[in-house]
């Protein structure tokens, strides 16, 4: 079979199927809101550093962040537009972007309850959409046509770049089985069979320090793994005490991205 008779779209969705990776509930990400503010909403992130470095704003006066968490991205680029609409499934994350929003006095910013797959037919067309790290849906191709559809100049969204978000090492070392996630290719060729010539850039994360207690290390691979076992937790603690004994640091696991966007193309010349 050659590589122009692959159906990407399905395929993404035949490999999240095999994943098992099923959505995270709006009460998961509830929980977590306040610490996302702190972790991944600095103005000094290099990811969001890099992320609006990597924009082209001419012409834009409106912006649509979905997926928008506590506001990393839509407060960031606040200044660069007139309006700017986050969306989010998580109302715990829309609370911590308003807070934010009011702490930072930052007032052409709303934020909505709406998530991937509601209708989106009351929200106004902007003139850029944004998705940063929110992009491992169920059906990866609706959520970009559903993007392209909302715009009207250019689009920047964000896929990862390793197949796991922790160590495989980990993840060995518990005896789980290792399950790989698709990665940002599937973006660049469902875009490329729908007409869509995509560019594509990278956005590395500096692997600064690591965890400096086993109780920070076991929570960060449960937020991973999800309902560690008693013996799964015991491995977890021979896999870093063993680490800690050779004088090795388990550094934070490592979150690299791959940018890919495009300029708009009008929805009678895509190929669905």
């Amino acid at each position: 079979m050659l590589i122009h008779q692959l159906d990407f779209a399905k395929m993404y969705q035949e490999h999240m199927r095999q994943a098992q990776r099923t959505r995270k509930e709006p009460e998961h990400w509830d929980k977590r809101a306040q610490q996302m503010a702190k972790n991944c909403a600095n103005p000094n992130d290099p990811y969001l550093i890099r992320f609006r470095q990597l924009m082209d704003f001419t012409g834009a006066k409106t912006l649509l962040d979905v997926g928008c968490g506590p506001g990393s991205i839509a407060l960031s680029l606040a200044n660069q537009f007139q309006s700017v609409i986050g969306i989010d499934y998580s109302i715990g994350m829309l609370h911590a972007a308003k807070e934010r929003a009011n702490d930072l006095n930052i007032h052409n910013v709303e934020f909505e309850q709406i998530a991937w797959e509601d209708s989106w037919e009351n929200l106004p067309k902007v003139d850029i959409s944004v998705a940063s790290r929110s992009t491992l849906v169920d059906d990866l191709q609706a959520a970009l046509l559903k993007l392209n559809r909302q715009t009207r100049l250019r689009v920047y969204t964000t896929h990862t770049l390793n197949p796991t978000f922790i160590d495989e090492n980990i993840i060995n070392a518990i005896g789980r089985e290792v399950i790989r996630l698709p990665t940002y290719i599937y973006a660049v060729n469902i875009l490329h069979q729908m007409g869509i010539r995509a560019k594509v850039n990278f956005i590395k994360s500096p692997n600064i320090g690591g965890f400096d207690s086993f109780d920070a290390f076991v929570d960060s691979v449960n937020w991973s793994l999800k309902d560690l076992t008693q013996d799964e937790t015991d491995k977890l603690r021979a896999y870093y005490d063993k680490r800690v004994a050779l004088g090795q640091t388990i550094p934070y696991p490592s979150r690299d991205w791959a940018m890919v966007s495009w300029d708009v193309v009008d929805e009678a010349d895509l190929t669905i």
